[in-house]
């Protein structure tokens, strides 16, 4: 059970409802970590923003973006945000096999060798950035990864992170279907 009940767009405040139409206009509706943020209007809007910069900006690919965060999540033990992310990952053809797979064994899903690298990179980075080596580093340099889109992943990483803590500090209801 939720810890802190989720804000509903019909007690939002005007400032909050101009938030969720843009959320909503991004996903569809409004998810209940957003609804949950919006305790802190402040702290909503900040969020969203550094949502849509890193998932619907920056040059990596949404689907490369979407599988960080279930790496991520799944590292951080994050039911709702697997939930969610596994959820965007099948809408853009990704099979639940697939999904499941990429949680335990990236080598084993089919994936390019330079998405497992990153992949491997932002789950290493969750669990224990302090040994992330130099080599690792250059080793995405030398899969054609520029700093900033090194950057972008880590900023993937580092959101979700984040959302993780947050959701499951605070018992956070999953809103989507649970693969």
């Amino acid at each position: 059970m939720t810890r802190i009940k989720p804000i509903e767009k019909e007690d939002a405040s005007d400032d909050v409802r101009i938030i969720y139409r843009e959320i909503e206009a991004g996903f569809g509706m409004v998810p209940n970590l957003f609804k949950t943020y919006a305790h802190f209007p402040a702290l909503l809007r900040v969020n969203w923003d550094k949502t849509k910069a890193l998932m619907m900006g920056g040059e990596l690919s949404r689907e490369l973006k979407e599988s960080i965060a279930v790496v991520v999540s799944s590292a951080n033990s994050c039911n709702y945000c697997v939930a969610a992310h596994s959820m965007s990952l099948q809408m853009m053809g990704f099979s639940k096999e697939k999904i499941n797979i990429m949680t335990k064994k990236l080598e084993s899903t089919g994936i390019p060798l330079r998405d497992q690298k990153i992949l491997q990179y932002a789950k290493k980075a969750t669990l224990t950035p302090h040994k992330i080596t130099d080599s690792e580093t250059t080793e995405l340099r030398s899969l054609g990864l520029t700093d900033s889109q090194i950057v972008e992943i880590l900023g993937v990483m580092e959101l979700f992170t984040g959302y993780n803590k947050f959701l499951d500090a605070l018992a956070v209801e999953i809103d989507f279907p649970e693969v």
